[in-house]
């Protein structure tokens, strides 16, 4: 049997992938293990995305979790952040949000926090693994050790759990947004995209408490229209309204609102890159930089680091995904971390990437200096990037063959401090992404061409996706 969880949850097709049964096995698990940890019912809060399948999972993982005997709280629509912070500050044994973030409607997915509001850690992830694998085993014999390695066993009559709908959680997430800023937004306007996820009701009431004029957009869901053409994934809608409407900035969520990409008053693109740099040079400022350190992945611009030089702000680099990110953020106590795509973690704030408080500290940082975001977003010089991917026979071996890494140190003496290039194996495909930073986007053209070349001609090339 293949693995359930990826980094950042479980998930696929709806009703393919992950079908409904899937999310009964899990609530089960999730009822018995937490119950069992604590010696008496858990308490397990569970919040929701705007999919027409979120509504299925979450009647599914209820049951689950109910039938074990534990208690299933439901927050309903609202933000993964929504579900970390509630499930932190509630004291709940842990938390599920059910949502496959930035993908379409068709997919969705099952993401799990620990206590702390955190993504679930490896070890109890090893276990819904080898409780899954054993469940859905072909040979009974498995199936048979399974349970006597997990006896989920049915509660009956009184110590069946219950189901609470928790409404209250939510508006207590939106009461905590509002005590963010320490300023009033009444001067500005600010357009909104909620890319008709789980940030449609929350956005507009916490940038209409704050007095913003608030304009939004993509903003009436229907179980089908969630990410398309719409929220941080497709600017375009944004850029226009806040060039025709002549608004100050706009703020672009994806379908669960972990991410936040910003439009500026110009209708130019500020994407995770530029919204670091703004924050962290403000937060250096204002004595919040204690270790002096962004956070970033690998896949962050050259043009930040050299910004940061710049500032006299140092960096960390992680592999891809903000789970990495806030893993070293927690062990060398930063503050500000996150990605190109909007994942931007204020730990101060949050214990996982929240498009909201990162749309916030951004307005905070105009309001304080009294400068556009475009101005804010200036020095910071984002170079051109050309990235493709490259099916190839063997990642490793293509990685390892003697004339693609004479063509990647080719192109990095050729770009000196002036680009850099970046060979990545995809985690779950056999694809190697070739990537390339530099002046001009023709020559990152010519970099990425000349490694998958040598990819080539070594005859590890499938094919360029």
């Amino acid at each position: 049997m293949g693995r359930y969880f990826g980094t950042d949850g479980f998930r696929g097709k709806a009703g393919k992938d992950l079908t409904a049964e899937h999310a009964f096995r899990i609530g089960r698990f999730l009822g018995w293990y937490y119950k069992k940890q604590k010696g008496g019912t858990a308490r397990i809060v569970i919040g929701k995305d705007t999919r027409k399948s979120s509504y299925m999972y979450e009647n599914a993982l209820a049951a689950g979790i109910t039938s074990m005997g534990s208690d299933a709280y439901l927050l309903h629509v609202t933000t993964t952040p929504c579900v970390s912070y509630i499930t932190r500050t509630e004291e709940f044994d842990c938390g599920v949000m059910i949502s496959a973030s930035h993908n379409p409607f068709y997919d969705n997915g099952i993401k799990l926090m620990n206590h702390e509001g955190e993504k679930m850690d490896d070890d109890t992830i090893e276990l819904f693994e080898e409780y899954l694998d054993g469940y859905f085993h072909e040979d009974p014999s498995v199936r048979e050790a399974s349970l006597e390695k997990f006896p989920l066993r049915d509660e009956t009559v009184e110590n069946i759990g219950m189901t609470k709908d928790f409404y209250s959680g939510r508006n207590r997430y939106i009461g905590y947004l509002t005590g963010i800023p320490t300023r009033s937004f009444e001067k500005h306007t600010v357009a909104l995209d909620c890319a008709n996820g789980a940030s449609w009701m929350i956005a507009r009431a916490v940038f209409d408490a704050l007095g913003a004029k608030t304009c939004v957009i993509n903003d009436l869901p229907d179980g089908t229209n969630i990410n398309r053409d719409c929220g941080s994934t497709h600017l375009e809608a944004l850029k226009e309204y806040v060039k025709t409407h002549k608004v100050d900035c706009g703020f672009a969520f994806d379908g669960d609102a972990d991410r936040c990409l910003a439009v500026d008053e110009n209708g130019n693109e500020i994407n995770g890159d530029g919204i670091m740099y703004i924050c962290a040079k403000w937060m250096k400022k204002h004595d919040m930089l204690p270790s002096n350190t962004v956070v970033t992945t690998i896949m962050s611009n050259i043009g930040l680091y050299k910004a940061l030089d710049d500032l006299g702000i140092g960096y960390e680099k992680t592999a891809v995904g903000d789970r990495f990110v806030y893993e070293n953020m927690k062990e060398f106590d930063h503050m500000i971390g996150g990605e190109q795509s909007g994942h931007i973690i204020f730990r101060k704030y949050a214990h996982t990437g929240d498009g909201l408080v990162t749309a916030l500290m951004l307005m905070g940082v105009m309001i304080d200096t009294s400068l556009p975001l475009s101005a804010l977003a200036a020095p910071c010089r984002i170079y051109p990037q050309v990235l493709k991917n490259v099916e190839v026979d063997d990642k490793d071996e293509t990685l390892a063959d003697p004339a693609v890494q004479f063509a990647v140190e080719r192109a990095k003496k050729e770009l000196g401090d002036d680009g850099r290039v970046l060979l990545r194996k995809s985690g779950t495909e056999p694809v190697l992404r070739v990537m390339a930073e530099a002046g001009t986007k023709e020559a990152c053209e010519k970099e990425v061409d000349d490694i998958i070349t040598a990819m080539k001609q070594s005859n590890h090339l499938l094919k360029v996706r």
